[in-house]
């Protein structure tokens, strides 16, 4: 199974939708429940820094019998030092983003926690993209 989701900057409102609709399918394929708890948290993660910090994207999903595969493809400034950004509390939020609540750093730490495999390329001025896999 194949699907796509769009990423639009700014976009708070619908953050998570495409975690929540992920979930609704993995649920009815009855994936185990804390494969699924991972994966949602890992593409809600990625699903708001693209929102936050970049100019939106896509969200691609390939799922089958053993495995999830999600990239996140964004359109944005790109990740001056994954390392740094990888630190747990780490943020380059705006304040605006901040004082929604989003912003706090957690985000790549996260993704990396809640993966069995964690894939990030980034070029400065072009973008990032995320490939992230959850075995079942």
């Amino acid at each position: 199974m194949h699907t796509e989701f769009v990423v639009v900057e700014g976009d708070f409102a619908n953050a998570g939708k495409a975690s929540s609709d992920i979930k609704k399918t993995l649920k009815q394929l009855n994936i185990d429940n804390g494969k699924i708890k991972k994966i949602v948290v890992a593409v809600y993660e990625a699903e708001v820094n693209a929102i936050a910090h970049a100019y939106g994207g896509n969200i691609y999903v390939d799922l089958d019998s053993e495995k999830i595969s999600v990239v996140i493809k964004d359109k944005g400034p790109g990740i001056p030092d994954i390392d740094l950004a990888m630190q747990k509390g780490y943020s380059t939020a705006s304040p605006k983003v901040r004082e929604m609540g989003f912003g706090a750093g957690m985000g790549l730490p996260n993704i990396k926690n809640n993966v069995d495999f964690l894939d990030i390329k980034t070029q400065v001025g072009v973008g990032t993209e995320i490939t992230m896999v959850v075995n079942f």
